[in-house]
């Protein structure tokens, strides 16, 4: 079936993210095929006398030094990682299996727990399950024990993958082992004791002897247990050699594990169809656009059209194939009718439920993801049905950007009763709706009601007479359409002159990226005056942009006018413009001055843009006095200190007076006070200590991160930056936890005892979350790169697309740090003196 990316072929109605998650169906639990990011792991030391354990070499080579002795051995890793949550398998099994005989015993009997059959059903193959992996455990640990390098035991995972048979048989059976199980419990006092606390063995050397488990909890592990099996193949297979005499047997077992599991998800394909939206009449129509209608509590998409004295809501019917399309209206208001109700009004109205931040910014890398294997398909001259699979995938993904991003409330009040609300995404689109409406409002218009006959001619017309055709999503442009501008764009707001009065003026900007605009700067509030200077720089974010879009408001001081709604911008736009990044004028090395006019306002500006390559440069500083662009291992020894003092003091100030403030890291500080503060810690000024209590503290955070990023190398290393990238990617939770603790282990003391300091003052800033709307995936996202991209000599030398490598490798760095930030604390000590953690978690 062909998928068409045009509005014609979105699902606007009922459950409407195409984002289609996978949910646990009626019939069968979801299983996930993909491997996982970075699950958020129960982590425990163990004591370095495990068999199992691999020894962590000294240093962690790359390329060519894979061998024992020196490359960290990924497959000893994965493997030993696996073994032990294998034998914690084994013991839940076991578990399972330990009421069995006493429940069989007692059915013969005349006061039976259970009856022979409810028994079967419920421990249905656990038994032939358990001998399969204690035989597997049993052949497997003595060759992780007595490893080298030639161990081959790709025939245990093969003959493992040929036994899934036996799972086949599990999980048809699996909702009817729940469902009598529950039953039981219901009707059968003992065996809820029983089935409410079975006791799991723990592993061999933990602390713990026993945990307490649900019934209902290890009947589930077993269909956990085949994903965790495939991904463990996965994370082999990258790390074996296709030589190698295991190569080809454990292909095999991967793709009888993978074809396995698409046979017990077929179940719940969740088939996803599409529809569009609605034009006018002999009527004019004046505009037309998609947004986000919130109704009856989910976010619907519409296509509005605002014809000269109707404003009309619609989306296309789902129509046969062949068919010609039409639009369907939901609702309309004669705008002799409609009113905008004021902030206090709009008090009663329903909450905005906002999705927090780290969910748009995963969805966000996953479009950058599907982005980067487009283009390699097609450079690879790749199958053109893969790619429209990638670019399906992409679509879904971006439409439910569009739909769950917006934010801005914009209410529609129709005088005989009824009240609409759209999400918007960029105040400069609200204005622009609320502006072609309030226009066409000062001419004479009658109020009226459509007949049906009036309302179907009406609807009729939208799609013929409609000026935007597809949803602004990326996929639905064509591939000689300009991708616009991924990288930096340094912009200073000089000033503005044109008010009529004096006010308390201030400026905001906006740039689009994934189909929409958002706000990404603000200025300080000019007061009482008409004519602000302002003169503040900005670092500007760019995603595939291509305008700048520069708004101007009035502060509103007014107590009444507040409203309780955070998202809803009472301030007056006094002017608004917008401007083209045309990727040829604005690559230069020099500022270069423009101004928009706005409603007789005129606002200065200057901006120049830096590529995602030149941006990334780590430079070392010539002088080796300073701490900017000076090793870390120089400044904690002259310093006498563990921590360097630039680091301490800018968190110390940060954690006093900006834990609380809304984007903290995130929102950029005014480029001059941070140059400012760079000079004054360079030259070891006295001042610091006055300069910083006095500073905004978003330069003191702005500070910070400038540090990290001028460091001529990675806090966390160049030297190691290839297996960081290697450990995230494993995808067993057990290799995963192995990997990522040996390689913080490997890090020079500096460098390790700054980062688990500044992975504390991240943590408690999350714990703010609620008002400071920073979570641990947005601090990730703001530090990954800055602590873990690799100087220049380090980063490949090849010109692909900047925002391919951008975003494969961003990716990865944001999750490393991540997988630390949601990590149990971990102490240097602890560390340096356990040689391996372990993972608890199956």
């Amino acid at each position: 079936a062909d998928f068409n990316y045009g509005a014609d072929e979105y699902d606007a109605e009922g459950n409407e993210e195409p984002k289609a998650l996978p949910e646990g169906s009626e019939t069968m639990p979801y299983i996930d095929e993909s491997p996982t990011m970075s699950p958020q792991l129960s982590a425990r030391g163990q004591e370095s006398g495990d068999g199992v354990s691999p020894t962590p070499t000294d240093g962690l080579g790359t390329g060519g030094e894979r061998d024992a002795g020196k490359g960290l051995e990924m497959r000893k890793l994965v493997l030993s990682g696996f073994l032990a949550s294998e034998e914690i398998y084994i013991n839940q099994l076991e578990a399972l299996l330990l009421p069995m005989k006493p429940l069989k015993a007692t059915a013969t009997t005349s006061q039976p727990v259970l009856t022979l059959q409810q028994i079967e059903t419920i421990f249905y193959k656990i038994q032939d399950i358990y001998e399969i992996h204690k035989e597997f455990y049993d052949s497997l640990c003595p060759k992780v024990q007595q490893w080298d390098s030639n161990v081959t035991m790709g025939h245990l995972f093969q003959k493992l993958a040929s036994q899934l048979g036996v799972y086949k048989a599990f999980v048809d059976n699996y909702k009817i082992a729940l469902e009598t199980a529950e039953k039981c419990s219901q009707s059968n006092y003992q065996f809820q004791k029983i089935s409410e606390e079975l006791k799991v063995k723990g592993p061999k050397d933990s602390k713990e002897s026993h945990t307490s488990v649900t019934m209902e909890a290890l009947l589930y592990k077993p269909i956990d247990r085949v994903t965790r099996s495939t991904l463990v193949l996965h994370d082999l297979l990258k790390h074996t050699p296709a030589d190698h005499p295991d190569y080809p047997l454990l292909q095999d077992a991967l793709r009888i594990s993978q074809n396995f599991l698409s046979s017990i998800n077929e179940d719940i394909d969740p088939r996803r169809t599409a529809v569009t939206t609605p034009k006018g009449e002999t009527r004019q129509l004046i505009k037309d656009g998609f947004l986000v209608e919130l109704s009856e509590g989910s976010r619907k998409l519409r296509h509005v059209f605002l014809f000269t004295d109707v404003l009309l809501c619609a989306k296309l019917k789902k129509t046969a194939v062949g068919k010609h399309q039409q639009y369907d209206c939901k609702w309309y208001v004669p705008l002799a009718d409609l009113v905008f109700p004021s902030p206090e009004e709009s008090e009663h109205c329903p909450q905005v439920h906002v999705i927090p931040d780290h969910e748009l910014e995963d969805m966000k890398m996953k479009i950058s993801a599907i982005k980067s294997e487009v283009q390699k398909e097609k450079a690879n001259k790749g199958q053109s049905r893969a790619i429209e699979r990638l670019k399906k995938k992409m679509f879904e993904n971006e439409f439910w950007l569009l739909l769950n991003s917006p934010a801005i409330p914009f209410r529609i009040h129709n005088r005989n009763g009824k009240s609409y609300l759209f999400l918007l995404s960029s105040d400069y689109e609200r204005s622009e709706w609320r502006e072609a409406i309030q226009k066409l409002q000062k001419k004479d218009l009658q109020a009226f009601v459509l007949s049906s006959v009036e309302l179907q001619v009406l609807t009729g017309s939208c799609f013929k007479l409609r000026t935007v055709h597809n949803i602004p999503v990326t996929s639905n442009k064509d591939d000689d359409e300009s991708p616009g501008l991924y990288g930096f764009l340094h912009v200073i707001v000089h000033s503005a002159k044109g008010f009529k009065q004096s006010a308390n003026l201030y400026c905001t900007l906006e740039v689009d990226s994934f189909g929409y605009f958002v706000s990404k700067a603000k200025t300080r509030v000019f007061r009482d005056t008409t004519e602000p200077q302002w003169n503040e720089e900005f670092e500007i974010e760019l995603e595939g942009s291509q305008s700048l879009r520069i708004l101007c408001y009035e502060k509103c001081y007014d107590k009444t006018k507040l409203n309780k709604d955070n998202n809803e911008i009472v301030d007056k736009i006094m002017g608004k413009g917008q401007i083209q990044l045309d990727p040829q004028a604005v690559q230069t090395k020099n500022w270069h001055m423009d101004v928009i006019e706005m409603n007789g306002i005129k606002v200065e500006f200057s901006m120049k843009f830096t590529s995602r390559d030149m941006s990334l440069k780590r430079t070392p500083s010539k002088k080796q006095t300073g701490v900017f662009g000076v090793k870390i291992s120089v400044v904690t020894k002259r310093e006498r200190s563990k921590v360097p003092y630039i680091v301490r003091q800018c968190i110390e100030e940060v954690e006093k007076r900006g834990i609380e403030e809304v984007g903290i890291y995130r929102i950029s500080g005014v480029a001059t006070d941070i140059q400012a503060l760079k000079a004054v810690f360079d030259a070891n000024n006295k001042d610091i200590l006055v300069m910083l209590s006095d500073m905004d503290i978003n330069a003191i955070a702005g500070t910070l991160k400038l540090y990290f990023r001028e460091l001529p190398e990675p806090l966390l290393t160049d030297r190691l930056y290839p297996a960081f990238m290697e450990g995230i990617a494993l995808s067993d939770p057990a290799a995963k936890e192995n990997c990522m603790m040996h390689l913080l282990r490997s890090l020079p003391d500096p460098n390790l005892i700054t980062f688990l300091f500044l992975l504390e003052h991240l943590k408690r800033v999350a714990e703010k979350e609620p008002i400071n709307k920073m979570s641990l995936h947005n601090l990730a996202t703001v530090f990954g790169p800055t602590l873990l991209r690799p100087s220049e000599g380090e980063s490949k030398g090849h010109l692909t697309l900047a925002s391919d490598i951008w975003s494969h490798d961003v990716m990865a760095q944001v999750q490393v740090l991540l997988y630390y930030l949601q990590h149990p604390p971990i102490s240097f000590t602890e560390l340096k003196r356990n040689t391996l953690y372990f993972s608890t978690d199956v």
